[in-house]
């Protein structure tokens, strides 16, 4: 395995292989500054007018930031004793507004009663405050998606340790899947099928569709690596696709139409780490390599052309440790076509934003996507608007 570059190289480097790209340009906009955490954050419409929301699990309160203004409305708040952790939103009914699902009760050192899943119902008027439907769980609830299936849509939940899990060891994680709509009669069921022991599964991917009404995939990071929950088949399964632990996990389109893998390492880690030929089910650890290892305790990630090149870049995120740890986002590129090697080619945020959750999404409709990020330890939620010249 080659050696990674050292960070400071990157620096003085970086300049230098990425001369050919446009100079990345942000311009931050605080739409929050008093959240307590900001454990997840979602966009979708809520209200149906055809723009892009911002929804957001923080601590105690479920809410969210209704386009183009911002303005901040409360859906829900202290749904269980502890926090909330994560939060899904997506339009399932094909009505134009978001359905919502989120999950609380967060405790990762009690894996045999903690988490919670709710679905939250919506009033007429969506800046009201919303009902909860409380569903069956397993413990640690801490990620979700919804998912198209072949027969409808799912609720994906992934909680972070198996059942009665001590150290990362023991039984392994269940990875439920929840029907839409929601009967009485209705029970969560397994995910994926022959499922191999999961353990600190601390974040997932969706994978879209492939048309045709094909059912959409997983991405899971785990302490085992990362592993593709296939759907494609009819009996979906987990495939191992890298053996190294993963706390975070995104795929991206590379210079040569190519797939890349990019994780962070370990679980929290400093590492951002890019694989390439991610376009099937075999083992991509050949094609490892670290592309930054000077992050801190890394929380947010995401697969996106920020630049207009017509291919992904890679954002990063990471919220540190200790008071005074420098924070922030970066943004990587590909160097060679074939993502052989990347080079750090913009700082989207240094030292304001303590990265607990990142999304990339085009808010304004001009074609080039946003980053919007939520931080712990600064309190606060930001769009980084992409004012990048088009060429």
């Amino acid at each position: 395995m080659k050696r990674s570059t050292p960070f400071a190289f990157l620096l003085l480097s970086a300049s230098v292989a990425s001369a050919a790209l446009p100079a990345l340009k942000v311009r931050p906009q605080v739409i929050d500054a008093q959240i307590k955490i900001g454990y997840g954050l979602a966009v979708a419409d809520v209200d149906g007018d055809g723009r892009s929301d911002i929804l957001l699990a923080d601590a105690r309160q479920i809410v969210w930031y209704r386009a183009p203004k911002w303005e901040k409305f409360v859906m829900a708040e202290n749904l269980t004793a502890k926090d909330n952790v994560c939060i899904a939103a997506r339009d399932l009914d094909g009505d134009g507004k978001a359905e919502v699902a989120v999950g609380a009760e967060w405790n990762p050192n009690d894996t045999l009663k903690s988490g919670a899943v709710f679905l939250l119902e919506a009033p007429a008027d969506r800046t009201q405050r919303w009902t909860p439907r409380r569903l069956p769980h397993d413990p640690t609830t801490h990620r979700m998606h919804w998912v198209q299936t072949s027969g409808g849509w799912s609720l994906a939940v992934l909680p972070l340790h198996g059942r009665g899990n001590r150290n990362g060891e023991g039984e392994g994680v269940r990875v439920l899947g929840y029907e839409w709509p929601w009967r009485e009669t209705s029970a969560p069921a397994p995910f994926a099928a022959d499922q191999p022991a999961l353990h600190l599964a601390h974040n997932f991917d969706l994978l879209p569709s492939s048309g045709g009404g094909s059912p959409e995939s997983l991405l899971i990071a785990a302490k085992e690596g990362v592993l593709l929950a296939d759907r494609r088949n009819g009996r979906p399964a987990l495939l191992g696709l890298t053996t190294t632990p993963a706390g975070e996990v995104r795929r991206g389109v590379l210079p040569d139409g190519g797939r890349f893998l990019a994780t962070i390492e370990p679980m929290h880690g400093n590492q951002v780490v890019v694989y390439r030929g991610a376009d099937g089910s075999r083992d991509l650890t050949p094609s490892r390599r670290v592309i930054d290892e000077n992050i801190n305790q890394g929380h947010g990630l995401a697969a996106a052309d920020l630049l207009g090149t017509g291919y992904d870049q890679l954002v990063a995120g990471w919220r540190g440790t200790r008071p005074g740890d420098r924070v922030g986002i970066r943004l990587y590129v590909p160097v060679d076509p074939a993502g052989r090697e990347w080079r750090l080619h913009a700082v989207v945020d240094d030292n304001t934003m303590a990265c607990e959750d990142l999304k990339v999404a085009d808010l304004d409709g001009d074609g080039r996507p946003e980053v919007i990020a939520a931080g712990r330890a600064s309190h606060n939620v930001v769009i980084y608007w992409n004012e990048t010249p088009k060429s």
